[in-house]
């Protein structure tokens, strides 16, 4: 199909029925009987009405018969974004939640990724979860990777190869006295993280980027986090790490270093906070922290599975709103035992109703609030709302479709007779998905216009 409007622009396709997103301005937006036009480039191009098919037909050069007409409990919404996710946690995901985090780390993760010096162990893994999410409809992750090089670029390698938008990070790390074979010298970690950015680069991957990785400033000397500061200020790199996920770990991070404010101003004296920049969990994170955050333009990616799981802490998501600092959700594998996004929406409802019982004051997130978090407050988060996040004219077409009632599905629509009229609206909404909906529901997934999910098998 091809375009005789004056910006010459050529439609690939055109698709007309339920869209829901959110806005700036508007926290869920749900755009019945639409039209939406996506150009070859995967850029939406144009959203009109549906009763408008032949005018727009003829304005932007698509056959009215070619487009794809979805059905009555079919809608699109954004692809969902996981802000924090260990790609090479994934093959203990389900288990190992017996211990708090800094023993959890030594116990099994540090044993657990110091395999990935093995290729072929690499590829298996990381094949797998770029799968898993893909098909879980997140079409956008930031993954934390191993100190290992090799295997981090080919975790850019697959996740280019699926068509999933990733950020990918090898994990620097100078510091680990518990497993000494699972660690870098500073001057390894510095040279080793230039040759990961510089090869991955030289690939000029579409949808995948490097991001600066240092692991915590538990792990990380204050050379080595002098050193990632550079790289990414000279570089023009996202940077992603962790902050304040146990009291412990704060505790840890002061005695470590006296002379800083706090953890955040650690990260923040060595050039790590920016706007670029999204930091982890920060359940314990002061008023005067989060007020540091709002003006570096830094983020904060909130893992509530993982928090409950590894009994961390409880973020209070309403309060990092109301200091304006962006935030997104993070599965946050394996400390979070799912890899799906829905799992993330889910968890951080219910934590925001545990603190609800705890204080019956406290201002509950609502269902529109946690989808926009998991989608448009995701791309936010990463510094990639200029290119996915909602379905604005010239972002990335990356989008679900779902289908509440497919055969065999988690859902069943019932039709409530002469019942409250909220109740089937609802029905027809994104939330019976969110809450009770998985993968079996989520027909398609597309990323930058392309459709990823279902798989095409190569033969």
């Amino acid at each position: 199909m091809t375009s005789s409007n004056k910006s010459a622009v050529d439609i690939a396709h055109v698709y007309r029925g339920t869209f829901v997103h959110s806005t700036d301005h508007t926290v869920v937006e749900i755009l019945e009987d639409r039209l939406l036009g996506v150009d070859t480039e995967g850029k939406i191009a144009f959203i009109g009405s549906g009763q408008e098919v032949g005018s727009l037909s003829q304005k932007w050069g698509f056959e009215a018969l070619a487009v794809t007409q979805l059905g009555q409990y079919e809608f699109f919404m954004p692809g969902m974004v996981d802000t924090h996710i260990h790609a090479s946690q994934y093959s203990y995901a389900g288990t190992a939640l017996d211990l708090p985090l800094l023993q959890w780390l030594n116990t099994y993760t540090f044993p657990v990724e110091a395999c990935y010096k093995d290729l072929a162990f690499a590829r298996n893994v990381y094949t797998h979860v770029v799968k898993r999410t893909l098909r879980n409809g997140t079409t956008t992750a930031c993954y934390f990777a191993t100190i290992h090089t090799d295997a981090s670029l080919l975790l850019g390698q697959i996740a280019n190869d699926f068509g999933q938008r990733a950020l990918v990070g090898k994990v620097c790390m100078d510091t680990n006295n518990f497993v000494p074979h699972y660690r870098e010298t500073p001057d390894e970690s510095h040279d080793e993280t230039n040759r990961f950015i510089s090869e991955m680069l030289k690939k000029k991957y579409p949808l995948v980027m490097p991001v600066v990785t240092p692991r915590f400033a538990l792990s990380c000397s204050a050379a080595l986090l002098g050193h990632l500061g550079e790289i990414a200020k000279n570089n023009h790199l996202h940077i992603q790490s962790h902050i304040s996920e146990t009291k412990e770990e704060v505790k840890l991070v002061k005695e470590l270093f006296p002379d800083y404010d706090s953890y955040t101003d650690v990260y923040h004296k060595h050039n790590l906070l920016t706007d670029k920049t999204v930091m982890a969990h920060g359940c314990h994170l002061t008023d005067e922290e989060l007020k540091l955050f709002r003006e570096k333009g830094a983020s904060v990616a909130h893992c509530p599975n993982s928090n409950i799981s590894l009994c961390s802490g409880m973020l209070d998501a309403r309060r990092v709103l109301n200091h304006k600092v962006k935030l997104g959700l993070g599965t946050d594998v394996a400390g979070g035992y799912s890899p799906s996004m829905l799992d993330a929406v889910r968890r951080t409802l219910d934590t925001s109703k545990a603190l609800t019982i705890q204080d019956p004051q406290y201002q509950t997130l609502t269902f529109e609030e946690v989808f926009r978090l998991a989608t448009l407050g995701g791309s936010q988060a990463l510094s990639l709302d200029e290119h996915t996040g909602n379905f604005q004219v010239g972002k990335d077409f990356d989008a679900l479709r779902v289908n509440t009632a497919i055969a065999g599905g988690p859902i069943d629509l019932i039709n409530h007779g002469e019942g409250p009229k909220v109740l089937f609206s609802l029905l027809c909404s994104p939330f019976p998905f969110l809450l009770s909906g998985d993968d079996r529901n989520i027909a398609e997934v597309y990323v930058a216009g392309k459709r990823v999910v279902p798989f095409v098998e190569t033969t």
